[in-house]
């Protein structure tokens, strides 16, 4: 079945910004000429999705307002010529759906992601974590098709030093890394030591999974730092079901602190057709 949907929790404070983040949420912060949440809207489009579910806090009304048309907006900008920028503002959920929920008390990943179901239903849908900026939709695309002939669940991983990977969630591969980067999986750990860790594949911000894990959210307890965590909830689906994990090949911005963001601003501004060649001679010019 073709993943028609995408889940992004939406609802953090956003405190390591703050206090801009008191106004303005994180997810629309702009890189480049784009909000980093239209970034990740588009990545999930050219993957074929076309349901865009946002899982929200009421105190973010900007999120909302986003989505919502401004035909008085789009009309001056006509009037004065700049249509292209217009028909970009036109465009957004003009040919894709946008729903909103809400995360009214956040409890953790899990429950974020719980918030959803009722948007998505009982189908396979991916979960994209915004602070991730991927630099194609190849990767996600890879795991829908995974997620197709498998019947299973599917995360998106890259390899780093061992001594990293405490940080983060970690696969236990159950198989052999195939030629095509997807490996097997039995088992994941959240955040383990370096001398526990079973293996050096971390789990980035990509999911695809299959309907089957809202049970699993639903008997979720609080687990590590007092949240549902999704992790626990996708290792009951491994311990029972297939379970294999995508070895991300393409670029990946980790935007959820300042020194990310600023960084992936830049990244992706080298390779802004219309921004790249001034922005080159910026850095260029620079007197460290």
């Amino acid at each position: 079945m073709q993943v028609r949907n995408a889940v992004i929790p939406a609802a953090g404070l956003g405190t390591r910004f703050l206090p801009a983040t008191k106004v303005v949420p994180k997810e629309l912060f702009p890189i480049g000429d784009q909000p980093a949440l239209q970034i990740v809207i588009d990545e999930a489009l050219g993957a074929g999705i076309d349901h865009i579910i946002v899982v929200s806090s009421r105190n973010k009304p900007a999120i909302e307002a986003y989505f919502k048309p401004d035909d008085e907006l789009i009309g001056k900008l006509d009037e004065s010529g700049k249509t292209e920028l217009a028909d970009r503002l036109r465009s957004i959920g003009r040919d894709w759906r946008a729903t909103i929920v809400y995360q009214d008390n956040p409890k953790g990943l899990g429950h974020a992601v719980g918030c959803a179901q009722e948007a998505v239903g009982d189908e396979p849908f991916a979960v994209m974590l915004p602070d991730e900026i991927m630099g194609s939709s190849a990767l996600l695309a890879q795991m829908n098709g995974v997620c197709a002939s498998t019947g299973g669940s599917v995360v998106a991983v890259a390899e780093v030093p061992r001594h990293l990977v405490s940080s983060y969630g970690v696969i236990d591969p159950s198989g052999e890394l195939s030629d095509d980067g997807v490996i097997p999986v039995k088992d994941l750990v959240e955040k383990p030591s370096v001398n526990e860790a079973p293996s050096n594949y971390i789990i980035t911000g990509r999911y695809v999974l299959t309907a089957d894990v809202w049970g699993e959210i639903a008997a979720l307890r609080p687990g590590r730092g007092g949240e549902l965590q999704l992790t626990d909830a996708l290792k009951a689906q491994a311990a029972r079901a297939p379970f294999h994990a995508v070895v991300s090949d393409v670029s990946r911005h980790d935007t959820g602190h300042p020194l990310g963001f600023l960084t992936a601003s830049i990244e992706l501004g080298l390779v802004n057709p219309e921004l790249q060649g001034d922005l080159r001679k910026f850095l260029g010019n620079l007197e460290y």
